[in-house]
């Protein structure tokens, strides 16, 4: 039943038949673009795929298409005349293979013919080989055309080659920095093949992000380094979703400086309103700047204020602060602190037994009202690390106790926006707005004119900030706010007489509006052909009703989820077992997780935050931390889990 579901984010399922091709919908499709790209007519290619009768097709759709009209649209067309002259454009913000075809009418085969190594060069400010009368038609004045002297090379489309088993497609035979992609290649099969991880794969390829892996097509899969450090780091954060929600920033720490790696879209003016600096100081501390901003460019932003320094000795004195309750004769959190210090103390053993020197202090934080008493067992002149306490309030008041000593502080579960302006400051649960962020643009690769529904709680917060960002990333969008799953009424498709399709989110996390959720999604997809349901949250539901919550396309978020696959994952769960005879609770997950990331990023001088920049998955949680403009650091990390129909 776990094979009925994958936690990476973009993973499709290809199927790879002898007697047919298939076709992967992407942005701007419809059945007539499709069926006139195959040489086909509308009802061939409705009779191979039914569920494109209401006319509409939505992104991802994988749709069969016949070996004839495959081989139709391979027989050579007409080619660019040998006395045709070349320019060239150079690469502006968002623009993509797919972008530069439809601009400049120029089929991809062609823009490739005439720019071989295309992927590895699509970055802001390269140079992309066209037509030059392609670019004086259908070029901007912006777009900066320069002609080339020599007459261009005639381009055909290639004869079609027989089609070839999987066994039979290989690494291309020239290059072994590339990989041809194989039908039913993923995103978590190829990091484990290759020792990357999404994002790098990403970065080596530019546009595969928003193509997705399509079976033939040559990616690059080395050039980033391949560390024995980055190798290990890999084989144990397997199944984490990786980070490319636009939410996520590129800032990292380095040489006692905040570095910021500058993406596609990113303009001067952006940078400086993001990290509040003056443009003086930007081009100070960056003189190449002058040159041009570039995607890729590392920005040294500005420098580091000074952290904490250990005191003294070998050993890394570490505080752990939790609510027992002991002192105060309160039981409230009792169990839950209990749990968390069980998958510590592994922790703490798996980080000794590494060669680490540790001296572990463990404080009764006692409950809110008595929780000052506690702060009086803090050494503040020889504390490296506090771990803990878990409420908000709690954690202001050991900030401000340790602020003129700077000892790292790590907040487990607190997470709100005034605690951003502590630089010492670890923040562990990831923000619901991130959430959020990636719903909306999960629902904006899926959408195509569907009404949606969005599920909200009682006070709405989230469902109208996905409501806002969505009406800001779809035109026209039909978007309605509901209290219950029951509310969402399909309209009737005015042609077929059928329920048209909608997309369905969820953006209430209370666990009985996520069975209901779940419960009106299979009732839907009985009902409903090509209905698309998101979560911004987990329902234990969820799992226990794959097979028939798969058919309704359902996509959420999580912030925690074991791979019992994963090598790292089975070891610990053993070790856990063998110590305490149990499995681990949700709670020893994330003592474990939380103190095991944390004293894996600790050198023997204390200098945790240089280590920051580090993605790291646990057992469970995934930690990318992000330096926020006021000076903490925040966990942007999550996983994305899909239900993939059968």
């Amino acid at each position: 039943m776990i094979k009925k579901f994958f936690i990476l984010a973009g993973l499709t399922a290809i199927a790879g038949l002898s007697a047919q091709k298939t076709h992967t919908v992407v942005k701007g499709d419809t059945p007539y673009n499709i069926a006139k790209r195959y040489a086909m007519t509308v009802d061939d290619l409705v009779k191979l795929n039914p569920s494109s009768k209401d006319g509409k097709v939505s992104v991802g759709d994988i749709l069969v298409i016949n070996r004839s009209a495959a081989t139709a649209v391979s027989t050579p067309q007409k080619a660019v005349s040998s006395a045709a002259k070349l320019g060239k454009i150079i690469l502006k913000p968002k623009q993509t293979i797919y972008g530069i075809t439809k601009q400049y009418q120029i089929s991809e085969t062609e823009l490739r013919t005439l720019n071989p190594e295309l992927d590895s060069h699509l970055k802001i400010g390269d140079e992309v080989t066209l037509p030059l009368a392609n670019i004086q038609k259908f070029g901007d004045a912006q777009q900066g055309a320069v002609a080339v002297a020599e007459p261009a090379k005639t381009v055909s489309q290639p004869d079609p080659e027989p089609e070839k088993t999987p066994a039979a497609v290989t690494v291309a035979a020239n290059d072994e920095n590339a990989y041809t992609v194989q039908p039913k290649d993923n995103y978590y099969k190829l990091s484990r093949k290759f020792n990357l991880n999404q994002k790098e794969l990403f970065a080596l390829n530019p546009g595969l992000e928003e193509k997705g892996l399509q079976p033939g097509d040559v990616i690059q899969v080395k050039g980033m380094g391949s560390s024995e450090q980055e190798k290990s780091e890999v084989q144990t954060t397997a199944v984490s979703q990786s980070a490319s929600a636009p939410t996520y920033s590129t800032t990292s720490v380095a040489d006692d400086y905040v570095t910021y790696t500058v993406q596609a879209g990113d303009t001067v003016f952006g940078i400086l309103n993001k990290f509040g600096i003056t443009l003086d100081d930007l081009l100070s501390l960056n003189p190449n700047l002058s040159q041009g901003l570039k995607s890729g460019m590392v920005l040294k932003i500005k420098k580091l204020d000074s952290a904490y320094v250990k005191k003294s000795g070998n050993a890394l004195n570490v505080v752990i602060m939790l609510p027992f309750g002991f002192d105060s004769n309160d039981s409230k959190y009792r169990t839950l602190s209990l749990d968390f210090l069980a998958g510590a103390k592994l922790a703490i053993e798996q980080n000794t037994k590494s060669g680490k020197s540790l001296d572990v202090k463990i404080i009764d934080a006692g409950n809110e009202k008595s929780f000052i008493n506690s702060l009086t067992q803090i050494n503040r002149d020889n504390t490296d690390l506090i771990i803990g306490p878990f409420f908000k309030s709690n954690v202001l008041q050991v900030l401000d106790y340790v602020k003129s000593s700077k000892i790292p502080v790590v907040a487990p579960f607190a997470n709100s926006e005034d605690l951003w302006s502590y630089q010492n400051l670890i923040i562990i649960e990831t923000s619901d707005f991130v959430y959020a962020d990636r719903i909306v643009k999960e629902v904006k690769d899926a959408f195509s004119d569907q009404k949606i529904y969005i599920v909200a709680d009682a006070d709405q917060t989230y469902a109208k900030y996905l409501e806002t960002n969505l009406k800001k990333n779809l035109k026209n969008a039909n978007i309605i706010l509901v209290k219950s799953a029951a509310d969402i009424q399909p309209d009737q498709n005015m042609m077929t007489g059928k329920p048209a399709p909608v997309i369905a989110i969820l953006a209430n996390k209370n666990d009985d509006a996520g069975d209901a959720f779940a419960n009106r999604m299979i009732a839907l997809s009985k009902e409903v052909d090509g209905l698309k349901s998101f979560s911004m949250y987990y329902s234990p539901m969820f799992e226990k009703k794959i097979d028939e919550l798969s058919q309704s396309n359902l996509v959420y978020i999580m912030d925690r989820k074991i791979d019992t696959d994963g090598v790292f994952e089975k070891q610990i769960l053993e070790a856990y077992k063998k110590k305490y005879c149990k499995t681990p609770s949700k709670y020893a997950v994330i003592g474990f997780d939380v103190v095991n990331d944390m004293l894996s990023r600790e050198n023997k001088k204390g200098e945790i935050f240089k280590q920051m920049n580090k993605v790291q998955t646990q057992l469970a949680t995934k930690f990318e931390f992000e330096k926020t403009k006021n000076g903490a650091y925040v966990n942007k990390g999550y996983r994305v889990i899909r239900l993939i129909p059968n």
